[in-house]
């Protein structure tokens, strides 16, 4: 019998988001894929350090370990390394016992209808274009901050923790695009008068809503997974977000409706292990204390 996606929460991650690779991309960047190729299987024997988003995918898997939950999480490597290199990677993922058997190498190859192909639930990458394409499909993805590996602690994790942004990650980008346009108060107005019509979903929403599948499985105080939502908005744009958690049937463990507050702080003492947010101005300072993706916008396409 074929093995079935469906019913599981299924994570693309690239081998860069995985393992730190700064080295090899300076190779690749600086002097091309053939010395890039060269220099892996070169070294393949030598083991990959975890990269920025390696606790989160550990983490992820553990939840197969917990009653009732066997096979519940299926991580894929998605890559653009031919399979002649990507051998170093394997051997890593075996050194740290990840349970990843299946991966993608696509040669340089666009990975967005393999996302589609294997049912992608979130992708994590450190590739711009590859994420912006995924979103553009539809596909939750994030670019994950890797300029500087950080460990945030080796600790093993014992509950997930993930925070989102609002509007432009859980929510579409209609009331921030008003912000951006005509302001704070023509904004206020706006999510005022619109208080009881829900808010349309953005590229997050069906990733919240798998997450909050799996925590209905579980007592309140025993979910593996907590989530909250740290917001730029404020009374009274609060109302129209609790009404839209409200008409999703949907779970958020914690709300932070900040105002324009600084969200590092908050992430730190929330404990996330990722954070998604669409701007740069709130990934760059968090991921200085908090694994942080950023979501690009979809791109309208033409006509």
């Amino acid at each position: 019998m074929a093995f079935d996606l469906e019913n599981r929460l299924v994570i693309g991650v690239s081998s860069r988001a995985l393992f730190d690779l700064t080295v090899e991309n300076e190779i690749f960047c600086t002097q091309g894929v053939e010395a890039y190729c060269r220099y892996q299987v070169e070294h393949e024997k030598e083991l990959l350090q975890p990269g920025n988003g390696f606790r989160l995918i550990e983490a992820l898997l553990n939840i197969n370990k917990l009653p009732g939950q066997e096979g519940r999480v299926e991580v894929i490597i998605m890559s653009h390394n031919s399979p002649d290199t990507s051998l170093r990677v394997f051997n890593s993922i075996s050194h740290y016992g990840l349970d990843i058997s299946r991966a993608v190498l696509a040669s340089g190859a666009s990975l967005t209808p393999y996302l589609e192909a294997f049912h992608t639930d979130l992708y994590l990458s450190a590739d711009e274009v590859d994420v912006q394409s995924a979103i553009d499909c539809g596909i939750a993805a994030g670019i994950i901050c890797s300029d500087e590996i950080k460990a945030y602690g080796s600790e093993k994790v014992s509950q997930i923790r993930i925070a989102f942004d609002g509007d432009a990650v859980l929510f579409s980008d209609e009331s921030e695009q008003i912000f951006r346009e005509k302001g704070l108060e023509a904004f206020e107005e706006n999510e005022r008068i619109q208080a009881e019509n829900p808010l349309k979903q953005g590229p997050f929403a069906k990733f919240l809503k798998t997450i909050s599948d799996i925590q209905r499985e579980f007592q309140p105080d025993q979910a593996p997974l907590r989530t909250a939502l740290v917001t730029a908005r404020s009374a009274p744009a609060h109302e129209r977000v609790i009404r839209t958690l409200r008409a999703w049937n949907v779970r958020i463990d914690e709300a932070f409706f900040l105002g324009g507050i600084t969200k590092r702080d908050v992430l730190k003492a929330f404990g996330a292990h990722i954070f998604f947010d669409d701007q740069a101005v709130h990934t760059a300072p968090a991921s200085e204390v908090v694994p942080s993706a950023r979501v690009p916008y979809k791109q309208k396409c033409p006509g």
